[in-house]
């Protein structure tokens, strides 16, 4: 009797999926995460209201979520390797998309506080996973554009989250602000676990973080220094103006705690045969110079889209909606020309580095643009000269994200796009930082140098006090009255004069500091666009 004999079935090929499904995919909660960077600030003292905490209690709602993103991001590429890229992305969507809930239904501080460490947490990994994502999804001929939609969201997210949460927080309430998450968490959580799915490239390169005998490599000590070092510093950027710096016994101890740690970490790392951080990545020309710019761009672009809001709304008293609206024409420019831009390197019209140097020389430009304005500077000439940096940034990223990765190995991608969301998160850290402390510093530098040339018996300024008192007491002041609020007049007149003074003093010195860097560019290597990656070495 014949027997038949079950032949087994090859597993069916998965369906090729296109590559900007992929992209949309995964750009979607990278640009809620980035959104959330930023959306909070506006209602701060909404929240404290709500919450019945003082507004400087209520600011570690956005220390807490730096500190914990800034501890995991240069994590993710190890951790991706530990549970599979797709995985860890979900997974880091799902815990951002359940803290924002816990966030938005908060009864008191403490739970806040925690809920945005979760949130930190889960923010931290979607950028440099995203960027990993993008680099093996498309051919190194296409990537340019892939490029391009990732600039738009790291660009445009930080820019309109002022924007949204202070309409979200004008028109319905601040837990709003927290909400909005959910839904695109879901539909990302969604769209990821139908489109996304790891290279075959991948799961020969998560091998490597297992040894032969299937046990786990941890870099144990790596992960307490990159950890530990990461919060430290972060607590030390964001805290330090707040806590007048060394002056505090925290800020002192975080900058021991900080630069020890990563001091340590650096040799450690160099010297691990499989670093949770691998900074042997540097010693390839292109990626190393490229990271320099990762941070200048952070510095940048956070530094000006936190001031340009602060200085509307404190000099010219703009409503928070308002002063955004100001940043709208830059984010407008990018998402026209980043395409562009990314269609002039894939062709082969323009070389990267020659396009890389001119955008920072736009760019650069654009800051020392700003620092000529002056109280009487309209809407229009802040919106015509954050169009102009956007005219630059929409040149610096795509050839810049080329450059980065010209010389990588494929297996090198997903350690590669942690430290360049490293570099970059630390610049924008740093950016906000130095704007902060520098514009209250030189104001009160200001201050005084004016002050000295302008005492009450100056001749110009009795005259004008004596014109303004005369007028008021025509309107029914008494003289006393009209001569004290002729002095505070005048006196506002002053504070407002030096603290716009201070805000262009961190426009110029953001302007020479990139126009100062930007010739490092043109030591890059050259190489063809699109061809294979040369050896790492």
């Amino acid at each position: 009797m014949a027997t038949s004999v079950a032949i087994p079935r090859a597993p069916a090929a998965r369906a090729a999926i296109n590559p900007w499904v992929v992209a949309l995919t995964v750009t979607l909660a990278t640009f809620m995460e980035l959104l959330d960077t930023s959306i909070a600030n506006v209602s701060l003292p909404y929240i404290g209201g709500g919450l019945g905490r003082s507004f400087d209690e209520v600011t570690w709602i956005l220390t807490t979520y730096l500190v914990a993103n800034a501890v995991v991001l240069p994590m993710s590429a190890w951790l991706s390797r530990v549970f599979g890229r797709k995985n860890y992305y979900m997974t880091c969507v799902t815990l951002f998309t359940i803290a924002s809930l816990f966030c938005g239904l908060a009864p008191t501080l403490t739970v806040m506080l925690i809920a945005r460490v979760f949130q930190g947490v889960g923010g931290g990994g979607l950028a440099p996973v995203e960027q990993a994502i993008l680099v093996d999804t498309f051919p190194a001929n296409k990537r340019a554009m892939a490029f391009a939609l990732y600039t738009v969201a790291i660009v445009t997210a930080p820019a309109i989250g002022p924007v949204l949460g202070g309409w979200i927080t004008d028109n319905y309430t601040w837990r709003w602000v927290f909400f909005i998450n959910i839904p695109i968490g879901g539909l990302s959580l969604f769209l990821t676990n139908r489109f996304v799915h790891d290279p075959a490239s991948f799961a020969e390169e998560r091998k490597t973080v297992r040894s032969p005998d299937g046990k786990l490599k941890i870099d144990g000590v790596g992960i307490a220094l990159v950890g530990l070092g990461s919060a430290a510093l972060e607590f030390l950027l964001d805290r330090g103006q707040i806590d007048d710096w060394f002056g505090s016994q925290y800020i002192l101890w975080a900058a021991i705690i900080g630069g020890t740690c990563f001091t340590v970490a650096v040799f450690w790392e160099l010297r691990h045969p499989d670093p949770v951080i691998d900074l042997r990545l540097l010693k390839v020309r292109n990626f190393a110079i490229a990271n320099v710019f990762y941070f200048l761009f952070g510095v940048g672009l956070f530094a000006s889209t936190t001031m340009i809001p602060q200085m509307l709304q404190s000099l010219y008293g703009y409503r928070a909606i308002d002063a955004g609206l100001v940043l709208g024409p830059g984010a407008f420019v990018i998402t026209l020309l980043a395409p562009v831009g990314a269609q002039l390197v894939q062709r082969g019209i323009v070389v990267p580095r020659i396009l890389l140097f001119g955008a920072v020389v736009v760019v650069g430009i654009s800051f020392l643009h700003y620092s000529h304005f002056n109280l009487d500077t309209d809407y229009s000439h802040y919106a015509w000269a954050r169009a102009l940096q956007g005219f630059g940034y929409a040149f610096f990223f795509v050839p810049l994200s080329v450059i980065a990765y010209s010389q990588l190995k494929p297996n090198q991608n997903n350690k590669a796009s942690s430290l360049t969301n490293f570099f970059r998160n630390w610049g924008g850290s740093v950016g906000i930082s130095l704007v902060t402390t520098m514009a209250e510093r030189r104001q009160d530098l200001h201050q005084a140098r004016v002050g000295d040339n302008l005492n009450p018996s100056t001749p110009a300024l009795q005259q004008a006090v004596n014109q303004t008192t005369a007028f008021l007491q025509q309107r029914g002041f008494s003289q006393a009255d009209a001569m004290s609020a002729a002095y505070n007049h005048y006196y506002t007149q002053l504070l407002n004069q030096t603290k716009l003074l201070g805000f262009m003093d961190c426009f110029f010195l953001l302007g020479m500091m990139t126009l100062i860097a930007a010739p490092l560019i043109l030591l890059t290597r050259s190489f063809k666009v699109g061809g294979k990656p040369s050896e790492a070495h």
